[in-house]
């Protein structure tokens, strides 16, 4: 069953990974994605995400089951930070574990495709210029529809 955090705190990524392997010799491939803050106008002074806490959890934890059914995987981690959040922080991670390389990179392909469009956080872009709520880009929907094509 997949483990999923929604925390303030940051994560350590080495530690999760050793967390999740302990001394399983059954996988042959992890796969790991971390997302951090990003500022391309060079403006950015602060990303605040917000949540509605069990009810996020619960719809990435439903996510994270779909794809450990499609691709058979090991083990599953997902974390995602929420609050106040400054460039090159970390917002996400994402492990996968499977017995076969492809299995554990689609798995967290679809996972990013479904946290970056579908996932139920609020974001709040802090610029020189104010606050602005940002919607989920259309580029990021698009992306997750292709795994709906491959059911």
């Amino acid at each position: 069953m997949a483990s999923i955090s929604v925390q303030e705190t940051d994560f350590d990524i080495a530690a999760e990974i050793a967390t999740l392997k302990g001394d399983r010799t059954d996988m042959g491939a992890i796969v790991t994605f971390t997302g951090t803050v990003r500022d391309i106008a060079g403006d950015l002074q602060a990303m605040t995400l917000e949540h509605y806490p069990g009810m996020t959890e619960k719809e990435i934890a439903r996510v994270a089951e779909e794809a450990e059914k499609r691709w058979s995987l090991v083990e599953c981690r997902v974390i995602h930070r929420y609050g106040k959040l400054l460039p090159g922080d970390n917002i996400v991670l994402v492990i996968t574990m499977s017995a076969h390389r492809h299995a554990a990179f689609e798995a967290a392909d679809f996972l990013m495709d479904f946290l970056k469009s579908r996932a139920p956080f609020w974001k709040l872009e802090e610029t020189n210029k104010g606050g602005q709520w940002v919607d989920a880009k259309e580029s990021d929907a698009d992306a997750l529809k292709r795994w709906e094509q491959l059911q």
